[in-house]
């Protein structure tokens, strides 16, 4: 009797190709004629590592890719680094190299003192001219004795026609320049004595263009100083800062600052050449005292008309009055060599202490 052939019900899985699981139905690589290599064993590993923990891979995924957008971050925008004494000397250096220089001190000095320096313009007065007239006639008389002199005068005085504007009046010129320096906010102005001597009536002149008349206050005669007051002060004065001398060396910066030749203000700096020097004035009255004493030599260009002016310090502080210049020639030009009268003598000749 033949043997019915039996049949499974389950149904058969066909495998699709060589490398498909029977199990899964996932694909495997194909290993073959070879031996397990680590790169398979890696493999199955992270198979087998999956199936177990099938459930937390999402949240270990989720926490990797936060790590890694934080991880980002931290390298697009990095925390500031801690600063190294290193750091802060080469931070220091670079900026002094990359830096443009500042103003020179002269300049900076010559700045502070300029809204303190006046102009002093003096005039003669029309009996004082003829005086000098005359004498200069008597003069030139005795030069040329025996000889005919022309003595009509070279200018006649004239009057002026009532219907003459003010505008058609001649400018008055002044018969001396010198300079000055405000010592206070009441319009106290230190200058020379030999500035204002010669003539009868004064003008100063302020660093805002400002004009006003001015009377002698006090002279000090030894020291060729005076002080003179403006009758009127501008609004806004401001007052030269005094300074003493004892800390004043050979060598340092000073500026002078004035009216060479009524030019200015004029501006020149050089250095202290000495100290508590002497100079025999040839141009000096006997009465005045003899030879000028104690004074400050420094080499900074100066001229007639600036007689009065400042000498000040590297920080604008005035230190002493520009008195006179030495020429060996004789010519009142400057060779190389001035002097000021220190400070502490002109603060006495207004009887105020400069310390």
């Amino acid at each position: 009797m033949k043997r019915k052939a039996l049949y499974s019900r389950a149904t058969r899985r066909r495998s699709s190709g060589p490398g498909q699981s029977l199990e899964s139905g996932l694909l495997e690589p194909v290993w073959e004629n070879q031996e397990p290599g680590w790169v398979r064993l890696a493999w199955q590993a992270t198979r087998r590592f999956c199936a177990r923990h099938d459930r937390s891979l999402p949240a270990v995924a989720a926490v990797l890719v936060t790590l890694g957008l934080l991880g980002a971050w931290r390298l697009a925008f990095p925390p500031p680094a801690a600063l190294t004494q290193w750091d802060i000397d080469n931070a220091v250096h670079y900026t002094m190299s990359n830096t443009p220089p500042g103003p020179s001190e002269t300049t900076v000095a010559a700045a502070t003192i300029a809204p303190s320096v006046v102009r002093v313009d003096g005039f003669l007065s029309d009996e004082h001219k003829a005086q000098i007239a005359k004498e200069q006639a008597e003069a030139d008389r005795k030069a040329h004795k025996g000889k005919k002199l022309d003595t009509s005068p070279a200018t006649k005085p004239t009057t002026p026609d009532s219907t003459d504007k003010q505008t058609d009046k001649p400018e008055e010129h002044a018969d001396s320049t010198g300079s000055g320096v405000v010592i206070d906010e009441q319009g106290d102005i230190l200058t020379n004595l030999h500035v204002i001597r010669s003539t009868d009536r004064w003008v100063v002149t302020f660093a805002d263009g400002s004009k006003s008349e001015a009377v002698v206050q006090n002279v000090q005669p030894e020291n060729d100083l005076a002080v003179i007051k403006a009758k009127k002060t501008p609004d806004e004065i401001k007052p030269a800062t005094l300074a003493s001398t004892r800390d004043l060396l050979p060598g340092d910066v000073v500026v002078a600052t004035g009216f060479p030749f009524g030019i200015g203000p004029s501006v020149s700096s050089g250095v202290v050449a000495g100290l508590k020097r002497e100079f025999d004035d040839p141009d000096r009255k006997p009465e005045d005292g003899g030879k000028l004493t104690n004074l400050i030599q420094f080499d900074a260009a100066v001229n007639p008309g600036n007689s009065g002016g400042p000498l000040v310090n590297r920080d604008g502080e005035v230190v002493g009055i520009v008195t006179a210049i030495y020429n060996p020639t004789g010519q009142h030009v400057f060779a190389g060599m001035a002097f000021a009268v220190p400070i502490e003598n002109a603060a006495r000749a207004v009887g105020m202490n400069p310390l």
